[in-house]
């Protein structure tokens, strides 16, 4: 439920991006570095359409109750770009991402990309959590050499990569698995990660264009997570 302001924040700074990417094209996605954080279950049930689908003659009958999450679960955080992942980290559960915990993750961040992007002129994109966006967290990322934020309205989860993007499928990959304890879930997300080609992670960026696209062509309004047809439509006519 979006006020008329809120809408009017969206549309305009989704234009003012798509304004950027007009002007400095693919080089404008392939600096920035988008992250966020999820829960990891160690058992997801699957979804309504995957409990009918038949394995083998001897699949059991299609479920048609409700199967909820196991309560165990670790909350992993995750950079990524257009070339693939950057850095990933897994805090157990009951632990909380306050904005000390954030500006450790941002110093692992940036001792990462000295690594593996050196001399990359990164503009970074996180939502407006507030471990994100708190005077503490600005501070330390001005020390940390992140001089660029890329906008990001608030109350924007269609807007953010990693929620329309990366994590509905990591969570499709891990759904109806069981792992018996934390290592187990980290080592198969690992693994998924691990097994993605470049262009995977760079799919999932473009698709933030699109989206920037499509904010402002429905004035502001909620994106559904699925690529909504149009938008896919018309990127084919561009390609």
């Amino acid at each position: 439920m979006l006020s008329p302001d809120m809408k009017l924040n969206r549309s305009r700074v989704s234009q003012e991006l798509l304004a950027r990417y007009t002007d400095e094209g693919e080089a404008f996605l392939r600096r920035i570095i988008t992250g966020d954080e999820t829960w990891v279950h160690h058992y997801d049930p699957e979804n309504i359409k995957q409990s009918k689908e038949y394995r083998h003659i001897g699949s059991p009958c299609p479920k048609k109750f409700k199967v909820v999450p196991s309560a165990k679960k670790v909350l992993m955080t995750v950079f990524w770009d257009c070339d693939g992942l950057v850095h990933i980290e897994f805090l157990k559960q009951g632990s909380t991402v306050n904005s000390d915990r954030y500006i450790k993750t941002l110093r692992k961040l940036r001792a990462r990309l000295t690594r593996v992007r050196p001399g990359k002129n990164v503009i970074l994109h996180h939502d407006n959590a507030r471990p994100h966006t708190s005077r503490q967290t600005q501070d330390a990322m001005k020390s940390l050499r992140f001089y660029e934020t890329l906008p990001h309205p608030s109350y924007s989860p269609d807007l953010a990569p990693s929620n329309f993007y990366l994590f509905p499928k990591l969570k499709e990959h891990i759904k109806g698995k069981h792992f018996k304890d934390d290592d187990a879930v980290q080592e198969d997300v690992r693994r998924w990660f691990r097994g993605k080609p470049h262009e995977f992670f760079a799919d999932g960026m473009r698709k933030l264009i699109w989206r920037w696209r499509a904010c402002v062509d429905k004035e502001g309004e909620v994106l559904l997570f699925e690529q909504p047809s149009y938008i896919l439509q018309k990127s084919r006519n561009e390609v």
